[in-house]
């Protein structure tokens, strides 16, 4: 038998120790995450407070700032006014005293710079392309290269310029690197403050300034107002001067100057149809029948005028073209471009040409692409003007390099013979024209005459062209050169946007002439009325 207390229900146990402590370390980690909690609230306030302190004291700044900014103009307004007054007073001296100086009134516009750098240099310009500010000819990568600015190249080491001067006597060998100019002018402007208004001459948007100490021998007037829908970048009239082509983007055009009318558009359908296609240069046949034009697309077309269709097309420039010339019996064509080449073209072949390539070890640097050509009336010479600063003469018979001419600081972008064929005038990014005597070389009877220097070599007797004057007065680059067809008056354009007209015996000053809102890169001459002289992009 078993007794009750075998049946007793058990005694409850007492919660086990581990389960307290458990909850109570879990209320430590929750004080101690209010712990963090707090302290990273209050390091929050604590960055806020500096985050404000910091901002107060960069508007602190700001304000400091912005009175220097205002402080700064106001010093700078004095000091234009300063100047100002200076330069009013420097006027009444020279008038008191007499000495010469000419600075041209700017007229206010725009500069872009584009036409096609004729910076004239390939494309990258055109924006001063022109500018250009495709600045103007330097060789181009598939494509661009500069601005442009119709594009721009490596910055010029420009110097300053003193007034014309005239060498009489020819200089020795070692002075054509980099020759001094005579600081004493022959005769030159005054400040334009003090011309009087007989002197001046004004239009709706142009003027030109006569130089008073010299008798005045030109007028000048706007015949004709010719726009375009496109930048223009090259100009020339026929030999007749009944007309005037302008080479645009893609188009040449041809004006009757009498009435000026556009008569003619001459457009390649076949031209590749993608971005601009400029055309750089534009040339009458001696007969007027025919138009050469240059472009971008390396290519040379000759246009037969009254058909409006192509008669030829020579091809062989690896860069663009920047010059053509026609010998003045027809037969030739001279063609520059940026591969350091100038070629001449047989009208009647179009076949073959024969190359003359820049490859001196003598240049300055490796830049030398052809910026100009031009060939002599007799048709035995050729020039061409470069980049590299030198202006090159080669025989036309034998393709020989007998000259270069070097005296420029700066890129040749310019060069036209005179008449007689004796003198050449070269125009450059140094802001100045200089005139060669080549008579030594048009009166040779045979190539064999002038033997090549090579460089460091004396040269021999007779073989030297030496540069008599200096035409100093631009305050930019000059981009192109003419002589009129009486030989006596040599006219260059800037990229200062002035025109001006030099006396070609002593490299006087006649007068300046200011209308354009751009740098005219090229201009041409009108044979029987020199008064229809024009500059690139005409208004």
């Amino acid at each position: 038998m078993t007794t009750n207390a075998q049946y007793a229900p058990p005694r409850p146990q007492p919660r086990p120790r581990r389960i307290q402590d458990a909850l109570d370390s879990i209320k430590q980690e929750l004080d101690l995450l209010h712990a963090d909690r707090d302290s990273i609230r209050a390091q929050r306030d604590d960055l806020e407070t500096q985050v404000n302190h910091q901002v107060n004291e960069v508007n602190t700044i700001r304000r400091s700032l912005y009175d220097l900014e205002v402080q700064q103009g106001k010093v700078r307004q004095h000091y234009e006014d300063e100047l100002r007054r200076l330069r009013l007073e420097l006027a009444g001296l020279r008038q008191a005293q007499g000495i010469p100086g000419f600075h041209p009134v700017p007229i206010p516009g725009p500069t872009d710079s584009k036409p096609p750098d004729i910076d004239l240099r390939p494309k990258a310009r055109e924006t001063d392309r022109i500018q250009d500010s495709r600045d103007p000819k330097r060789p181009k990568p598939e494509r661009e290269t500069t601005p442009p600015d119709p594009a721009l190249p490596p910055p010029h080491v420009l110097y300053p310029a003193g007034p014309s001067s005239v060498r009489p006597h020819p200089r020795s060998p070692s002075d054509y690197h980099l020759p001094p100019i005579n600081p004493t002018p022959q005769s030159s402007f005054p400040d334009e403050l003090n011309v009087p208004p007989e002197f001046r001459k004004e239009g709706s948007d142009w003027f030109a300034v006569f130089n008073p100490r010299v008798k005045r021998s030109l007028d000048i007037s706007l015949v004709h107002n010719l726009v375009h829908a496109s930048v223009v970048c090259c100009v020339q009239f026929s030999l007749d001067g009944k007309y005037l082509a302008t080479g645009c983007n893609r188009t040449a055009q041809i004006y009757d100057v009498k009435t000026g009318a556009k008569i003619c558009v001459l457009a390649d359908e076949n031209a590749n149809k993608s971005g601009d296609l400029y055309i750089r240069s534009v040339r009458f046949s001696p007969d007027g029948k025919l138009l050469a034009t240059g472009a971008e697309d390396r290519q040379i077309r000759i246009w037969d005028i009254a058909k409006k269709r192509i008669r030829n097309v020579f091809v062989g420039h690896s860069q663009e073209i920047y010059s053509l010339d026609f010998s003045l019996d027809g037969r030739f064509i001279i063609s520059g471009s940026g591969d350091k080449t100038a070629r001449i073209w047989d009208m009647h072949d179009d076949s073959s040409s024969k190359v003359l390539t820049i490859n001196d070890t003598d240049s300055l640097n490796n830049d030398a692409g052809v910026t100009s050509v031009a060939i002599s009336p007799n048709g035995a010479l050729v020039a061409a003007g470069s980049l590299d600063t030198i202006v090159r003469i080669w025989d036309v018979k034998t393709g020989a390099l007998v000259e270069r001419l070097r005296g420029h600081r700066d890129s040749v972008y310019s060069v036209a013979f005179t008449p007689d064929g004796r003198g050449l005038v070269s125009g450059s990014l140094d802001k100045t024209l200089k005139y060669w005597d080549v008579a030594a070389l048009a009166a040779r009877k045979g190539p064999e005459e002038v033997v090549m220097k090579k460089p460091g070599e004396k040269a021999p007797p007779g073989g030297m062209s030496a540069c008599t004057m200096d035409f100093v007065g631009h305050k930019d680059y000059v981009l192109s050169v003419s002589v009129s067809h009486d030989g006596q008056w040599v006219v260059s354009g800037s990229k200062d946007r002035c025109v001006q007209f030099w006396d070609i015996r002593n490299a006087t000053l006649q007068f300046v002439l200011q209308g354009h809102k751009n740098s005219g890169p090229d201009f041409t001459r009108c044979e029987p009325d020199w008064k229809h002289a024009r500059d690139g992009e005409w208004r």
